[in-house]
C-alpha cells in the first residue's frame, strides 16, 4: 500500500487555498513559492480548483494560479475547466469586442504581445481618426468606454500578480504627488525618448518594476497619460 505524501506545513490544498485567499496581499506575494511546489495538487482538484474565486473580480490570486497550472499542463484549463479560448475571468465590452486574445497574451506572460495588442484597442476604442494616425490625443481618451477601458486594466492586473495596469501606475502615480518626472525613473521608463526606442528599451517580464506596464505605445506625452489614469471609469470604481 502506497503511503500518501503530505506537504510539510500539513495543510492540505484545500486549507491552504482557503487561508491564502484570506490572506494579505503581502503575506500571499511571500507564499507564491509554496504555491508553486504545490502545483501537482491544485492539478488534482480538478474542475473544483477555481471554486471559491470570481471571474468578474480584479483579483490577482486566481490569475496566478491559472498561469501556474498552465504553465504545468497547457491542456487544464481548455479541458477540466471548460475554458475553450483559455479565458477564465469576465471580460465584457462595450462595444463587442473580444479580449480573449488579451487573456492568452497574459496568461502566457508574452507582455510584448499583450502591449501591443492593449494599443491596438485602444486606438480602437478612440475612434476612426485615431486608427488612421496609429495613436490616441489625449482629447479622444473620455470618449473611451468605461467598461472595455476596465476590463483591459483587469487583465493586465490579474495576470501580473498585482504589478501591471493603468490603476497600478495611477495609485503609484498618486504617490508621488502627481509628479510624473518622479513617475518615469519609478515605473523603469527612461525619460530619454522611450518611445523613439521601444520595444527594446523595456522588460517585458514579470521582473519589471510595478507599473511598468502597458506602455501603449501612442502615449507620447504627459497629457495623453494624464487623461487615461483620469479616466471616469477608474474614478467611478475607488
Amino acid at each position: 500500500m502506497t503511503e500518501e505524501k503530505t506537504h510539510p506545513n500539513k495543510e492540505s490544498i484545500e486549507e491552504f487555498l482557503e487561508s491564502f485567499k484570506m490572506a494579505s496581499e503581502r503575506k500571499r506575494l511571500s507564499l507564491l513559492n509554496v504555491l508553486e511546489e504545490r502545483v501537482e495538487e491544485l492539478l488534482s482538484l480538478g474542475e473544483t480548483l477555481m471554486n471559491g474565486f470570481d471571474s468578474g473580480l480584479c483579483d490577482w490570486t486566481p490569475g496566478f494560479i491559472l498561469q501556474l497550472v498552465h504553465k504545468t499542463d497547457k491542456n487544464f484549463i481548455k479541458n477540466t475547466l471548460n475554458c475553450d479560448d483559455l479565458s477564465w475571468f469576465h471580460a465584457p465590452s462595450d462595444v463587442g469586442f473580444d479580449y480573449s486574445p488579451l487573456q492568452r497574451y497574459l496568461l502566457n506572460e508574452c507582455y510584448e504581445d499583450a502591449d501591443r495588442f492593449t494599443s491596438s484597442k485602444l486606438r480602437e476604442l478612440a475612434g476612426e481618426q485615431a486608427v488612421k494616425r496609429g495613436y490616441v490625443y489625449y482629447s479622444e481618451v473620455e470618449s473611451v468606454p468605461s467598461i472595455d477601458l476596465s476590463t483591459i486594466n483587469k487583465l493586465w492586473v490579474v495576470y501580473s500578480r498585482g504589478k501591471f495596469g493603468f490603476t497600478v501606475q495611477a495609485k503609484i502615480l498618486e504617490s508621488l504627488g502627481g509628479r510624473y518626472d518622479k513617475l518615469w525613473p519609478r515605473i523603469g521608463w527612461k525619460n530619454d525618448g522611450i518611445w523613439t526606442r521601444y520595444p527594446k528599451a523595456f522588460n517585458w517580464t514579470i521582473e519589471a518594476p510595478n507599473g511598468h506596464m502597458p506602455l501603449v505605445n501612442q502615449l507620447r506625452g504627459v497629457r495623453l497619460m494624464d487623461a487615461l489614469l483620469n479616466h471616469q471609469g477608474f474614478k467611478d470604481k475607488s
